[in-house]
């Protein structure tokens, strides 16, 4: 793909400060900030309750990062930490658990109490975090084309969403995850394989969820000679943070690693849940929810194998046109999308990254925008219902998660002509 080329695909002005070029998702991470910590400081006052509305889940995993910090790796995966991610979940949250060590401001899983001062300063630090997948978002729409009024919505639409899972349930290591996977398709996008590979890789190593976009990121990222090569980069961090947490306690680490528990008696149960061989029960009442997301890791090879042949003729033009572009984000929210199909058990949060991607993949199209921005909105916050039943809350879910990816699914425009190398030429099917 020649300069000019690569150019016209790309809105971006390498001359402008980064602070003014991403400027509406750093608006949009402020005013989370801001929304969100009055939502849950002042927020319950309207429900007639006093204390404040912190989430539960990120303390356990604070103290997973304390752990670290300390140097004790052998803790990562033991009571009460309740971690079941890759390490990578607690190293994000190294600094923020460093910043309230040297505050005095102590760690502790649980509830937190009434009016806990940590959340102070856990609340606004766990949401910057977080919003490394706005941008992305930023980046990768602009990349598309969109113009500054479409960011704009993109960016509102994203941060809504996203506060379902930094603000309302304090785990910002699948936003983390995310937007290290949707840095690794700009980079595809780019051509530039080894980049994407290395943050495909950090991605899994803090939350294998993204494992799920993997073989379409790998099949679309290199040609099948260099795949080893994708591979084996893109293995190399979670495998060696895996490796130092098993070294200082095998035990631990690999019963939580792979049996990925979680508790229907506290979490929505899905119909999958009678499924004893997707969905085994453990002993304690917990639900090993490995099974079903081996299941879904393999439809999602088969989405991969899909597509495959559209990935093959953008690689041999050297050119990733928008369309293409868009494509293979939408693809990707559909990846993501298959947990919450399969998942015997379910939070709230899980939603939320196939509806981040999607936004992105529908960012370049106001009729496609609009509508993904409302139902990824209804759907962030119709998922925070305590219905119980298996299918009375699953099946709103997953019809309106797919409403949204069929309003993001992004048309296909006339071919642009990419010219060839030099030295190189090209028929009509794209072979050369």
């Amino acid at each position: 793909m020649t300069p000019a080329t690569a150019g016209s695909y790309s809105s971006a002005d390498p001359s402008e400060p980064w602070p003014v070029r991403r400027a509406l998702p750093l608006i949009a991470t402020l005013g989370l900030i801001l929304v969100g910590m009055a939502g849950t400081i002042w927020g319950p006052v309207y429900y007639g309750e006093k204390a404040w509305a912190v989430p539960d889940d990120l303390w356990a995993t604070l103290v997973a990062a304390q752990r670290l910090l300390h140097g004790d790796l052998a803790g990562l995966y033991t009571a009460p930490t309740n971690l079941v991610s890759f390490p990578g979940a607690a190293v994000i949250l190294v600094p923020v658990a460093a910043i309230m060590d040297a505050a005095k401001i102590p760690i502790a899983a649980g509830r937190q109490g009434a009016h806990p001062v940590g959340w102070l300063v856990a609340g606004p630090l766990e949401t910057i975090l977080s919003a490394v997948a706005l941008f992305a978002a930023d980046a990768l729409a602009q990349r598309l084309g969109a113009n500054l009024l479409k960011r704009f919505l993109l960016a509102a639409a994203s941060a809504t969403a996203l506060w379902n899972v930094s603000i309302r349930w304090g785990h910002p290591e699948d936003a983390v995850a995310t937007g290290l996977l949707l840095y690794a398709v700009l980079a595809l996008a780019n051509e530039r394989p080894n980049r994407a590979a290395w943050l495909a890789g950090a991605a899994v190593s803090v939350q294998p969820l993204v494992l799920l976009a993997f073989p379409l990121l790998a099949i679309a990222a290199v040609e099948p000679r260099r795949l080893p090569g994708f591979v084996a980069r893109a293995a190399t961090i979670p495998a060696a943070l895996l490796a130092a947490a098993a070294a200082a306690n095998w035990t631990a680490t690999i019963q939580a690693v792979t049996n990925q528990p979680n508790a229907p008696s506290v979490d929505h149960p899905t119909p999958w849940i009678y499924l004893t061989f997707l969905a085994p029960h453990m002993s304690d009442g917990s639900v090993a929810a490995g099974p079903a997301r081996a299941l879904a890791v393999l439809v999602a090879c088969g989405c991969a194998a899909l597509t495959w042949r559209r990935w093959r003729v953008a690689r041999l033009a050297r050119a990733w046109r928008p369309d293409d572009l868009a494509a293979l984000l939408w693809w990707i929210a559909v990846t993501l999308a298959l947990r919450t199909v399969f998942e015997p058990v379910m939070v709230s949060y899980y939603v939320w990254p196939p509806l981040a991607v999607a936004l992105v993949a529908a960012s370049r199209d106001w009729l496609r925008l609009i509508p993904a921005a409302v139902t990824a909105t209804v759907l962030t916050f119709l998922s925070q219902s305590s219905w119980r039943n298996p299918w009375v809350w699953w099946t709103p879910m997953v019809l309106v998660l797919a409403l949204t990816l069929a309003a993001a699914r992004p048309g296909r425009s006339p071919a642009a002509q990419v010219l060839p190398k030099p030295g190189e030429q090209f028929v009509a099917d794209g072979t050369p």
